[in-house]
């Protein structure tokens, strides 16, 4: 489903592992989830828009190679003003980094931050964040496998060193091009403004990846694509639709994470919320974008809420918001599966 959904946004870690889950097959746990991040399969990382993802390991190095350097400019400013260039600053950050993680050695946020101190390296203020961040840019880190936490779930992940971490790697013959594909692939059918906002890129790369992509993808509306050979007879001609959307939808409710690819992944979100909705739903001032309830039709319904702090995780999620008429029984049913994803 990573590959599937190409990047899947997580600021909130256990929003994107649950992402995920509430659109796979079997009713997958967290702990099936993070089982994947120890074995390699999932990372996480800042691919686009300066914002951290999970995706499949394999697309990590194609991804970058279209994103990471927007990204960094856009960083620039904020670097310049505390003296972390791109250059020799960044480059100064790399080499403690490198050989604290040789041979399969495993950091924590804090733990890298001691290396780059001890290094001669302020990591005060922001700085250890935007450090880590361009370092993951930069591929020599990605987080990594869980790490465990003493009477709740876990909220963080260890820091490893990419060239050992990921064995295999994809190599489009056009990365651009591939970026389209696989975003269509997961949130198909969708105009071109959906793509540049998910991906973070200006309108001209995204009219280059369309043309590169010709014979792999089809306009099935004015300005509203799909992956050529795509299913979407049954789909109504939207730019947030059936693909998005988990894959099984049962009949009644479901509760979506927040930053959900669903609702958030698109220029335009009133084609499946009302604006007043959409206020109390986010992006707020502050960025923050709250879980969502949807319903069979794909109409975001609700908002609700969850906390996986140490003596409130076991606690049920609850609905904060919901649209008259939502079916109170099955908003229930939606919290009660997520609830049983988090498991003990």
């Amino acid at each position: 489903m990573a590959r599937h959904l190409a990047a899947t946004q997580a600021q909130e870690f256990w929003g994107g592992r649950w992402a995920l889950a509430v659109r796979s097959a079997g009713d997958p746990t967290l702990r099936d989830v993070d089982a994947a991040f120890e074995r390699g399969d999932l990372i996480r990382s800042w691919t686009q828009r300066g914002t951290v993802h999970i995706l499949d390991p394999r697309d990590l190095e194609w991804m970058l190679s279209i994103t990471a350097e927007r990204q960094s400019r856009q960083a620039a400013s904020i670097h310049r003003g505390l003296g972390l260039d791109e250059g020799d600053a960044l480059a100064r950050c790399e080499a403690p980094v490198r050989a604290a993680l040789r041979g399969g050695n495993r950091l924590t946020r804090a733990e890298l931050a001691e290396v780059l101190r001890t290094s001669g390296v302020d990591t005060t203020g922001i700085r250890g964040n935007l450090i880590l961040t361009a370092l993951c840019r930069r591929a020599v880190i990605v987080l990594g496998p869980v790490i465990p936490r003493e009477g709740a779930p876990t909220r963080e992940q260890y820091l490893v060193a990419a060239d050992e971490w990921i064995t295999d790697a994809m190599t489009p013959a056009d990365p651009l091009a591939e970026l389209l594909v696989r975003y269509l692939r997961g949130h198909g059918p969708a105009t071109l403004a959906d793509f540049r906002w998910w991906a973070g890129l200006p309108q001209g790369l995204a009219r280059t990846a369309q043309e590169g992509a010709a014979d792999r993808v089809a306009e099935i509306d004015e300005g509203v694509f799909v992956e050529t050979g795509a299913d979407v007879a049954a789909r109504p001609v939207t730019g947030v639709t059936d693909a998005a959307r988990p894959a099984a939808v049962p009949a009644g409710i479901l509760a979506l994470p927040p930053f959900d690819e669903y609702y958030l992944s698109y220029a335009d979100r009133t084609l499946v919320c009302g604006p007043d909705l959409a206020a109390a739903i986010g992006p707020t001032r502050n960025g923050a974008v709250s879980p969502v309830l949807m319903d069979a039709s794909g109409a975001v319904v609700g908002t609700w809420k969850h906390s996986l702090a140490v003596g409130r995780h076991h606690l049920a999620p609850v609905a904060q918001v919901a649209a008259p008429g939502v079916d109170e029984n099955a908003v229930t049913a939606a919290l009660e599966r997520f609830r049983a994803f988090l498991g003990d």
